[in-house]
């Protein structure tokens, strides 16, 4: 009995302990460390101290040559992990799962926590977006002038009223006009990486509403469930950071026509933003969003509803946005009701008596946000939030359309991705978190909110106010509008069948005799011509129009010229020349000077100069007078 002894093993799923003997070699330990774990014999390896120094062999050494004593503490690391010699194991508290961290807890003060790992664990070969790599490298610094009246010091020196401030500071942010409530993510960043070790031992935490897989001390859930494998409650609190802090539409023309179709049928509307992400200069370390094009998908709406359908062209619009330079970076939704049709006003039905996101919108936009993760280095499962936005078209305070930027926070992405989250059928601005199941475990989620004598009471979030869940951005139009696809022509929009706007050769036929005096690379820069080019069903272009994107993407007129001397730009020109009567066998547009022929006399008919879709029938528009033709 004398001879027995046992050993602690600590391991990143929690602390084990050991029995053994004295005389016991370090081989048959290892193969005791290996059943119990459950690792095969070159899984893990083991150590006596926390920074990987002292690796215990599998030898026919006794442990007492080994110095390794009754109650002595070792550490294992599985091995393949990606963790460094200066890995610390936090001793105290086991994480709940190997391969999630443990989730913010009821007392957490964050929609995601920074914990003492370190660095190197987290996933340092994910490329992350040009942006983030570009703001990563950036000072982030905000430099100050010296005071004429506080400063009491020389030109090169500094002192606590000009020294330059961190760009997480929130005395700075606050006095800025407007005030900015949230500081950017990269601003958050560097406040998670600052300090004396540096950032050395911080990471980001994808929150996790689901019970961990592969416990086996007992029966699976409903029958069963503990504290390693069971998620931690979650206290929903305002997010601190946002990923992107403004969204700018390059110009006026891109909303207007997207707003057409709500105008002409008084139907809701809903499309995809594309464009790019920016440095948004205002803020420090800011991400700014600018939107080139709208892209519609199938859609049912009426004037109170909007179903999305299924979208055949959807890989083919991400493909060639892609080769344009650009990427998905948010969806807009029209919520829209005409207050007085004579001056043009809208109601004003978004404020803080209503609602400014409902419930069901705001499930809507975590889930498009989970399916656009934005990539992270600090985070172990390579991604972390999303820099996916949401605009709103709806009436503001003046009666007139504004235009509503937000994005849900990480806390509500986690709670619908999980499948934890539902509207309520008669608020439309209060939530519900499910309750559990036998079929589903849902983690309690609570708020705080102050009682009729101000005190902080701690509430069950059924059901759940959604503005704990909204996180907003400010959505701008430039000074000097600027111009991605500079058609000064429109190409009808994609879907739009029922106000008779179809994409067709006739309609192509019609553009190009509209553009007889632009120059090619101008007549071609229309996002929607691109799309149509791409994905018709007579002349799909998508294997040979590499060359017309790139001349697009780069305003290069001499490969525009290049691409259309191409064969399948001649096709095309035929179709359109048979179907109607438009184009010339010549490559010039000087010959298509004439005005196109209606596509039908019983259909609803475009003005060409004002675009209001008239009656058929009719030979003069009924807004500017001017003649059909």
């Amino acid at each position: 009995m004398g001879d027995d002894i046992i050993i602690r093993v600590q391991s990143p799923d929690g602390m084990k302990k050991i029995p053994s003997t004295k005389r016991e070699t370090a081989a048959a330990f290892l193969k005791k460390v290996a059943k119990e774990f459950g690792f095969n014999s070159n899984g893990f390896s083991i150590y006596l101290n926390r920074n990987k120094t002292g690796e215990i062999l599998s030898q026919n050494k006794t442990l007492t040559l080994l110095k390794i004593k009754h109650g002595d503490m070792l550490f294992l690391f599985p091995s393949g992990s990606s963790s460094s010699s200066g890995e610390v194991m936090d001793t105290a508290t086991p994480h709940t799962s190997s391969s999630l961290p443990s989730i913010s807890s009821s007392s957490s003060s964050s929609s995601s926590s920074s914990s003492l790992i370190p660095r190197s664990s987290s996933a340092p070969q994910v490329q992350e977006d040009e942006i983030d790599q570009y703001l990563a490298k950036q000072d982030g610094k905000i430099y100050r002038n010296k005071d004429p009246q506080l400063c009491r010091h020389g030109a090169l020196g500094k002192c606590v009223h000009c020294v330059p401030l961190e760009p997480f500071d929130e005395d700075y942010l606050n006095h800025l006009d407007p005030p900015v409530k949230h500081m950017s993510f990269h601003a958050y960043l560097r406040k998670l990486t600052g300090g004396a070790d540096k950032g050395k031992f911080a990471a980001l935490e994808n929150i996790s509403c689901k019970i961990k897989s592969g416990c086996e001390g007992h029966s699976p859930w409903p029958e069963g469930i503990c504290t390693k494998c069971q998620p931690s409650a979650i206290t929903l609190n305002r997010q601190k950071y946002r990923h992107v802090d403004n969204i700018m539409f390059e110009n006026h023309t891109i909303a207007d026509r997207f707003l057409d179709f709500w105008r002409k049928t008084g139907s809701q509307r809903m499309g995809y933003l594309y464009g790019r992400y920016t440095e948004h200069t205002d803020i420090p370390l800011g991400i700014r969003a600018e939107v080139a094009a709208i892209y519609e998908p199938p859609q049912s709406a009426t004037q109170n509803s909007l179903e999305l359908l299924e979208d055949p062209k959807a890989a083919a619009v991400d493909e060639i946005a892609a080769k344009l330079g650009l990427c998905k970076v948010g969806w807009i939704f029209t919520d829209l009701l005409s207050e007085d049709t004579r001056i043009g006003t809208v109601r004003y039905s978004r404020n803080q008596d209503s609602f400014y996101l409902s419930a069901e919108e705001c499930i809507t936009a975590g889930y498009f946000q989970n399916q656009h993760s934005n990539s992270c280095r600090l985070s172990r499962d390579g991604y972390f939030g999303s820099k996916f936005v949401t605009v709103v078209a709806t009436g503001g305070p003046d009666n007139q359309v504004h235009f509503e930027g937000y994005q849900v926070s990480n806390q509500c992405m986690a709670l619908v991705r999980d499948e934890c989250l539902l509207p309520c059928k008669d608020a439309p601005e209060l939530g519900y978190a499910k309750e559990s199941s036998p079929e589903q475990y849902v983690p309690d989620v609570f708020y705080k909110d102050k009682d009729k004598f101000g005190n902080d009471v701690t509430f069950l979030a059924r059901p759940l106010p959604v503005e704990y869940l909204i996180i907003d951005i400010t959505t701008t139009f430039p000074k000097d509008p600027q111009y991605t696809f500079t058609s000064t022509q429109r190409f009808p929009i994609e879907n739009r069948d029922i106000l008779g706007e179809t994409q067709d050769f006739h309609s192509l036929a019609t553009y190009l005799s509209q553009c007889s005096s632009a120059s090619f690379l101008d007549i071609v820069s229309d996002f929607h011509l691109l799309l149509f080019l791409v994905t018709n069903e007579v002349m799909p272009l998508r294997d040979s129009i590499g060359l017309l994107l790139d001349a697009v993407k780069t305003s290069n007129e001499e490969l525009a010229q290049t691409w259309k001397k191409s064969e399948q730009w001649a096709t095309i020109e035929q179709l359109c020349s048979t179907v109607g009567g438009q184009p010339s066998s010549s490559l010039g547009y000087e010959a298509m000077g004439g005005p196109a022929a209606p596509a039908s006399s019983s259909a609803m008919w475009s003005c060409l100069h004002c675009t209001f879709m008239n009656q058929p029938g009719t030979e003069h528009c009924e807004i500017c007078s001017l003649p059909r033709s």
